[in-house]
């Protein structure tokens, strides 16, 4: 039987932004170019935290995977409440997950974790936006990480 580790993001913290992303979100905002939502987000786990211009260390090996999460109202919550499933209409600019996103199961150890964020594609791919974990976890071999409905928490304002 696995050990779970829920890799938990408490309280939320502020988000940040890569460059790219912000760059893209100027653009689209204020200089009208087209800009196109990613249909599905990947999870990424990092030993070492990025920051708005370098990638970080994300955990390899030993079966890690990233985990995807389809672009939707169903999957994140409106930034009004946890759990919402409609658009979003709240003051706090903050969301997180509306189901449990789990890892697979560690056959070596990764590390210990301190910071997820949301890529572009199951490897390689952008970096839109990162944050640390409020407690950092110690994913050992045999175990897995997994993030609780509402955990995954992120604000992107404020």
């Amino acid at each position: 039987m696995a050990l779970v580790l829920l890799v938990a993001s408490v309280a939320a913290y502020p988000a940040a932004m890569t460059d790219t992303l912000e760059n893209s979100v100027i653009d689209w905002l204020l200089r009208g170019q087209a800009f196109t939502p990613p249909a599905t987000v990947w999870v990424a786990l990092f030993t070492t935290c990025p920051t708005d211009s370098t990638a970080g260390t994300e955990v390899t090996g030993g079966s890690y995977a990233r985990v995807s999460i389809a672009s939707s109202l169903a999957n994140w919550a409106g930034t009004q409440s946890s759990g919402s499933t409609v658009a979003s209409s709240g003051t706090g600019g903050t969301t997180s997950n509306n189901a449990t996103v789990p890892f697979p199961p560690a056959t070596a150890d990764w590390g210990t974790v301190n910071c997820f964020g949301l890529m572009s594609a199951s490897s390689g791919g952008t970096l839109y936006i990162y944050t640390a974990l409020t407690t950092p976890r110690t994913i050992t071999n045999g175990s897995t990480a997994s993030f609780a409905a509402a955990a995954l928490t992120f604000q992107i304002d404020n």
